[in-house]
């Protein structure tokens, strides 16, 4: 079992940045590749960020060139930090790992952005 805690979220204005934090814990070895989904109110969740194992990433295309993900392998804790904020980044953030045998979820952060 893998546990996620997401941390960090908040209000910022549009053109600001943030950082967004999901620390894991529990049969961590057995991660694949963590990252982040978002979910706007009466949207469908969707992908954003993840970095593999192998350390190589991959981004959603509204997001590229604004957002990095990297992580901390001592603190077993990946980070989504955020630039240029717009209106139509607000959402919950989860942190979202894949396993060898099943999928994990944090409870996720709320990320708002006033314009």
């Amino acid at each position: 079992q893998v546990q996620l805690v997401e941390s960090g979220g908040g209000l910022v204005q549009a053109g600001g940045s943030l950082r967004v934090s999901c620390a894991a814990s529990g049969s961590t070895f057995s991660i694949n590749a963590i990252g982040w989904y978002r979910q706007a109110p009466e949207k469908q969740r969707e992908f954003v960020a993840l970095i593999s194992r192998g350390g190589s990433t991959r981004y959603a295309e509204s997001v590229k060139g604004r957002f990095t993900i990297s992580r901390d392998n001592a603190k077993n804790t990946v980070y989504l930090q955020m630039y240029n904020l717009k209106p139509e980044d607000t959402a919950v953030y989860y942190c979202h790992a894949v396993g060898r045998l099943e999928n994990y979820w944090g409870q996720g952060t709320q990320v708002t952005v006033s314009s």
